[in-house]
């Protein structure tokens, strides 16, 4: 267990380096909860509302620093706050909205319920009057969030959906519904890749559920069977917390839980604004040195139903939006905030915006993302917009193989995220992650804390345009709602991807068109429970991997060039090479691994692997030469890596350690995550599960490789084999469960040859009939008469 010290919010603003102007050479206007907006703004008769401090601070903009101060309470927004050039600082003269020193200050986009008449309903359900119009889509009590009706009931640390039941709309629980017109329905993808949102349309005669949506990711095929929910139906308000909104009639419902009466309680809604406060500006106008620090953002809606947008060929789709939104900003900065239970996006850096920043702060059970960068397509040469949309021809006319990097500038670049503790990603989306970039450059994360992830903590989209800086981060408990992807994630599917037409030589000489400049990962700890530590999927490009701890999962290449791993302690896992192109230019060296590699879909005959993988340390002789005949670590050495004290998470060596001898270089263990708390959780202990190693700091024996299992048949001339591992299913694009069989290649001149099936083929099915197996192939085969029809995924 890892505990990081407390530290106050003073250290915390002086650590966030903020351009902020002494009270004494400062305009100072101030703002109370129990002010007037006919008041002049001092601290003795303060302004009552962001809007009329923000309208007098506009008149002072650029003239002087200005320093916009709120005094303790929650301010519940009219609307939106929209900043544009008008609102604008200097380098000089910045402007600063700010909570005051050591008070909690809270900007809310929901409504206080006071003064409430509750009667009874039924049984232990209450219910009461509101405004007529009010949107609630979440009911806070003493800022608890609260469950909206749903089946099955909430269970507390259930790992998908906090409950999961596969009949939640068959007909026999839609025949308990009187009008389930409203509700929601949410499910994982099939693949576990995400999820799918949908409102309930209705039902018929028969009880069958209609619906509409699932927008919300890029590769829909299914819904998953099994990991599924119902919420928003009245029928199912049957459990302490859960409560239901009737808009027609204007009447709440509510179970209160054990001891809570809600005629006194303080309770708070959510769902008339999406967003809290938005930046306005464009490139030729931005908003510039505007400053957020020391806030509470509340109350936000939830917008899983909202218009999504593919993230190029990126597994996923977005809404544009968040409870901070940015548009066209330059030198603006959020510090020291906290952002609370929020239905959406928390932080989102849409299209143009340069050198802003988010730092010092605490995101809490967000419902979908913590920060996300992301730029305008139209600064993309040759976007596509699906994984399966017509691939680029390489000798199309409309295909560029000359011009790298955007094609104009309306995209995020020399932004940061600086020592921010992210927490509890994805408590309504599952596609969701810590950290977002997509279509931008030069992205900086530095010192934060990422864990309690649905998927993964920090992910890039696509390789536009590289230049990135992953550093100091500790990003752990990720991917635990979902599968296949990294506590750290990348897709490279640009332009190169996959191209008709294109010799591997063309590949490579095009592949560094988008991703022009290296992305980092470097001096950061990372671990993923369902997928990879680090997972660099689809093309992923020019990266160097150094200097990195990864604790449980291993590094994932696959299908990109000009990757670098080097000084890297790999516990418990190793490098797993998929699908890699001939001559990828990939270089593994200087890393110390407890495990021999983990290919899947690599060539089957000997051929060498990347530019170099050598000077590495492995465990034992037969993982060091389980790959010799691919070029594979002919100068690397076994042994004990001598570690420092594995138990406390140093896996530095000690000197004597044959890591050394190789070039290993120790790199700090004690840097990893926040260095200075946000304010608001100085008390919080975050701890990191330090795996335990086989005996004492030897690592754990090998898995079995999948040549050495006995699912390798023979067949018409053929090899063939079950698709059982995570990597397999993961090259293939499918779900581990769903299996398959691996047509490993024919003899040339064999029967297998001439059935059409190609090498690397996965065979799902047989004349209609799902294949999980290489048994369940030969029994579909023996059983069929006549002609055979093989479904089966390629390329």
């Amino acid at each position: 267990m890892l505990t990081l010290s407390k530290n106050l919010r003073n250290s915390l603003l002086s650590a966030c380096g903020l351009a902020l102007a002494a009270t004494g050479n400062a305009a100072e206007i101030h703002v109370a909860v129990t002010g007037n907006d006919t008041n002049p703004g001092t601290l003795a008769q303060p302004l009552a509302t962001f809007a009329a401090a923000q309208a007098k601070a506009r008149t002072l903009a650029g003239l002087e620093p200005v320093n916009v101060t709120f005094q303790a309470g929650t301010y519940y927004l009219a609307d939106t706050i929209h900043f544009n050039a008008a609102d604008s600082g200097t380098a000089a003269n910045p402007v600063t909205y700010r909570a005051a020193a050591g008070q909690t200050v809270a900007l809310s986009g929901g409504n206080l319920l006071a003064g409430q008449s509750w009667t009874t309903h039924s049984g232990s359900i209450q219910k009461t009057t509101v405004p007529a119009g009010m949107i609630i889509d979440q009911l806070f009590v003493g800022q608890v969030k609260q469950n909206l009706a749903r089946y099955p009931n909430y269970i507390a640390n259930t790992d998908i959906f906090n409950g999961y039941a596969a009949d939640c709309i068959s007909p026999t629980r839609a025949a308990m519904w009187a009008d389930p017109t409203g509700g929601f329905f949410h499910a994982l993808h099939s693949g576990e890749w995400g999820g799918f949102h949908y409102r309930i349309t209705g039902k018929n005669a028969s009880n069958v559920v209609s619906y509409t949506g699932g927008q919300q990711n890029n590769r829909g095929t299914a819904i998953h069977g099994t990991y599924r929910f119902v919420e928003n139906i009245f029928e199912e308000l049957n459990a302490p917390g859960e409560w239901f909104y009737n808009s027609a009639t204007s009447t709440l419902y509510f179970h209160p839980p054990a001891g809570v009466d809600p005629s006194s309680a303080v309770m708070e809604t959510a769902g008339r604004l999406k967003h809290l406060v938005q930046f306005d500006g464009t490139q030729a106008a931005p908003v510039k040195y505007v400053n957020l620090s020391g806030f509470i953002f509340r109350h936000a809606a939830r917008t899983f139903m909202e218009t999504y947008e593919p993230l190029l060929r990126s597994d996923w789709t977005i809404y544009r939006g968040a409870a901070v939104l940015l548009t066209g900003t330059e030198d603006c900065s959020i510090s020291a905030c906290e952002f609370d239970q929020l239905g959406g996006n928390a932080v989102f850096f849409s299209n143009y915006n340069r050198r802003s920043s988010v730092i010092g702060s605490y995101f809490h059970d967000i419902g979908a993302s913590g920060v996300c960068f992301v730029g305008n397509p139209s600064a993309v040469r040759n976007p596509l917009f699906n994984y399966d949309s017509p691939k680029n021809s390489y000798t199309s006319p409309s295909f560029d193989k000359t011009n790298a990097g955007p094609q104009n500038d309306d995209y995020p670049a020399d932004c940061r995220v600086e020592n921010c503790l992210i927490t509890g990603i994805g408590r309504v989306e599952k596609q969701p992650e810590g950290v977002q970039i997509s279509m931008s450059s030069r992205i900086t994360v530095r010192h934060c804390s990422i864990y309690d992830c649905a998927r993964a903590g920090i992910n890039i989209g696509d390789g536009c345009w590289g230049g990135h800086i992953i550093e100091f981060c500790d990003t752990f408990d990720t991917v635990l709602e979902t599968h296949d992807h990294g506590s750290f994630n990348s897709w490279g599917r640009d332009r190169f991807w996959r191209i008709n037409n294109a010799t591997n030589s063309q590949l490579k000489a095009v592949s560094l068109l988008d991703a022009n400049e290296q992305t980092i990962l470097r001096n950061s700890r990372w671990q993923c429970d369902h997928g990879w530590d680090i997972d660099l999927d689809d093309g992923s490009s020019n990266y160097l991997i150094e200097n990195n701890l990864l604790l449980n999962r291993g590094l994932k290449w696959r299908e990109g060039f000009y990757r670098t791993g080097r000084n890297n302690v790999i516990l418990r896992n190793s490098l797993h090479p998929h699908v890699w192109y001939p001559d990828s230019g990939d270089i593994f060296e200087k890393n110390i691994v407890s495990d021999s590699y983990k290919p899947a879909i690599m060539p089957s005959i000997p051929v060498k692997w990347g530019e170099r993988l050598d000077y590495n340390l492995f465990p034992t002789e037969a993982m060091r030469t389980a790959y010799a005949s691919n070029g594979c670590d002919a100068n690397s050495l076994t042994g004990d890596p001598m570690f420092v004290s594995p138990a406390s998470g140093n896996f530095q060596v000690l000197a004597g350690s044959p890591a050394l001898t190789l070039g290993f270089v120790n790199f700090p263990m004690n840097q990893f995550g926040v260095t200075t708390r946000p304010f608001t959780v100085n008390s919080k202990s975050i701890t990191v599960r330090i795996p335990a190693l086989a005996g004492s700091d030897v690592p754990p024996p090998p898995s079995p490789q999948p040549d050495s299992l006995p699912s390798i048949f023979r067949w018409l001339g053929a090899q063939i084999k079950s698709v059982i591992t995570i990597e397999e299913a993961s090259a293939f694009g499918t779900n581990p469960d769903d299996g398959g069989v691996y047509f490993q290649g024919a003899y040339l001149g064999s029967a297998a040859a001439t059935t059409g099936l190609l090498e690397s083929d996965l065979i799902a099915s047989i004349n209609g009939t799902n294949v999980v197996t290489v048994e369940d192939m030969i029994t579909a085969l023996s059983a069929a008469t006549g002609d055979v029809t093989f479904g089966i995924v390629r390329d």
